[in-house]
């Protein structure tokens, strides 16, 4: 808990949750994303439409879910289509504004891990894999991406390429014929980092109230570069605060 009532992560959810606007049509990752996503849907964008990789479209959970699969998504959603539609006809045809995705590892081009951590044929840790983060990231008109800010995290190069960001460097999403934009964000606990328009890496652009770029550069495995006006965000409201704390995971006990 920072000395301002809140925490790190709570700070880490609103800054994203600010990042989507009334009327975005988001798919969401689970975990991090689908709590910053559905603040934004609590508080300043209620017609914000959640599309979750199970098919689910316009979901709108009174808990988060605890994955894909949850009854809830389906329950509370608009529509639900099979999910080769939500890939074929909602994706990859272009109608996805936003991708809100989370990873294990991210380099300097944005490009994530979410397979394995250490070598692939014998890994220290498997991780769940990719799920449909690497479709995402190729056709949604743009991605954010939402992770805790560590060194194990932001690594100066992948132990596996799960999603490509920007490959490596400018040019390589055209190479591979990939027609999102690509990530316009990183947002974590620590700051928002944005690609450089010339280079394609991810650059500082805002530090969180009481985080310094020297904390930052701290958690990063890579020489990071700062753009010349860093901006400093604004701390939580008590409206975006107590929304976030509303939002909980279904547990079986808690009765939804």
């Amino acid at each position: 808990m920072t000395g301002n009532g809140y925490t790190s992560a709570e700070m880490m959810a609103v800054a994203a949750a600010r990042r989507l606007t009334n009327g975005t049509v988001c798919f969401v990752g689970i975990g991090l994303p689908s709590r910053a996503a559905n603040l934004a849907r609590a508080t300043h964008a209620p017609e914000c439409v959640l599309i979750y990789e199970s098919g689910t479209i316009g979901a709108k959970p009174r808990h988060l879910p605890l994955s894909i699969g949850d009854g809830e998504l389906a329950e509370t959603a608009d529509a639900v289509v099979s999910v080769p539609e939500i890939f074929g006809y909602w994706l990859q045809g272009g109608r996805i504004d936003v991708g809100f995705l989370s990873a294990a590892q991210i380099d300097r081009f944005g490009n994530l891990n979410s397979t394995v951590i250490g070598d692939y044929s014998a890994p220290k840790v498997r991780l769940p894999g990719g799920g449909g983060a690497p479709e995402i990231a190729a056709s949604c008109r743009e991605t954010l991406v939402m992770l805790e800010h560590t060194p194990r995290a932001f690594v100066e190069r992948l132990d596996f390429v799960t999603t490509v960001g920007y490959g490596d460097g400018p040019g390589a999403r055209e190479r591979y014929g990939l027609t999102g934009r690509g990530v316009t964000a990183v947002i974590t606990d620590l700051c928002v980092l944005e690609p450089d328009a010339a280079t394609c890496e991810l650059t500082l652009t805002a530090l969180h109230p009481g985080v310094s770029a020297d904390d930052v550069r701290g958690a990063t495995g890579w020489p990071l570069r700062a753009a010349e006006q860093v901006d400093v965000g604004a701390a939580p409201s008590a409206d975006e605060l107590g929304a976030l704390r509303a939002l909980k995971t279904f547990d079986g006990r808690n009765g939804g």
